[in-house]
């Protein structure tokens, strides 16, 4: 049985080295998320020079995204950008794939936080 795509996806945003995962790492903190507390739902190309992308933070909050480079040019991926970054926290039930992040809000790992008394 194959591993859902919120799976793989997130495990290679969290450990792969290859360029794009890398730069996706770097745009997701420009944003303020953890990389390894986001949650990747998806990403796959969506026309010549993007790929579409959905994520969960930590905290729960869901965005959509482009991220925007030359496919077809070797090492494009290393300069990609974020386009079209939206907070669709309270409207996800109602656009692309809300099964897919109603299921990858049940997968997701619980936040690991520590608080120490005062």
């Amino acid at each position: 049985m194959s591993q859902a795509a919120y799976v793989q996806n997130t495990h290679l945003l969290r450990t792969s080295m290859f360029d794009l995962w890398r730069r996706l790492r770097s745009l997701l903190e420009d944003q303020g998320l953890d990389p390894a507390a986001t949650v990747l739902v998806n990403l796959f190309p969506d026309g010549g020079d993007h790929e579409f992308g959905q994520c969960i933070d930590e905290d729960g909050r869901v965005y959509s995204f482009d991220l925007v480079y030359d496919r077809e040019t070797p090492n494009a991926a290393g300069k990609a950008v974020l386009r079209n970054w939206t907070d669709i926290t309270d409207t996800w039930q109602h656009r692309s794939f809300p099964g897919e992040i109603a299921n990858a809000f049940i997968w997701r790992p619980p936040s690991r936080k520590t608080v120490l008394p005062a």
